[in-house]
């Protein structure tokens, strides 16, 4: 499915993903690489070494999920936009996750917006908590969107409306 559309199945997607346990004890970044390709600024940029050295600069990235804290320096860094940071602990109904948004309008806390899937369909309304845009984020915003928990597996991105 991926080759033919681009679009992750949800066995490609929970593959990379950690436990709900893991989720639920707080943030923890999700690596979206499916294929290998010649990339790792998310290893050199994890100051935690929660990003495991690459053997190969083709190789998949893979993360150890204990030593992750969430900080999200790593998407940022991600050219692909193949980074997100989910947080289960968040809330009860939600979790949090936060994700790089390159386009404008950029949205402002509190706003809702549109929550998308992977094939950029309308799944439901989503709360901005916060935004980050500092300069060392070159260029590469991220949003943090509070989501109802049964979207954990389907929310990919955003869709701000023009006023």
């Amino acid at each position: 499915m991926l080759i033919k559309t681009g679009i992750p199945t949800i066995e490609d997607i929970k593959s990379v993903f950690p436990s709900e346990d893991r989720i639920n004890k707080g943030p923890v970044a999700v690596i979206e690489c499916y294929q290998e390709i010649p990339c790792n600024p998310c290893f050199t940029s994890c100051n935690r070494n929660a990003i495991k050295d690459f053997a190969d600069i083709n190789d998949k990235p893979l993360i150890e999920d204990e030593l992750c804290n969430g900080c999200a320096l790593c998407i940022s860094a991600c050219p692909g936009l193949a980074i997100m940071v989910v947080d289960g602990s968040y809330s009860e109904n939600e979790v949090l996750i936060k994700i790089p948004y390159e386009f404008l309008p950029l949205p402002k806390e509190g706003d809702t917006v549109k929550g998308l899937n992977r094939a950029g369909e309308y799944i439901t309304d989503v709360k901005v908590i916060k935004v980050q845009n500092p300069k060392s984020f070159d260029k590469t915003p991220i949003i943090h969107i509070a989501v109802d928990r049964k979207f954990l597996y389907d929310f990919r991105n955003i869709k701000v409306e023009e006023v």
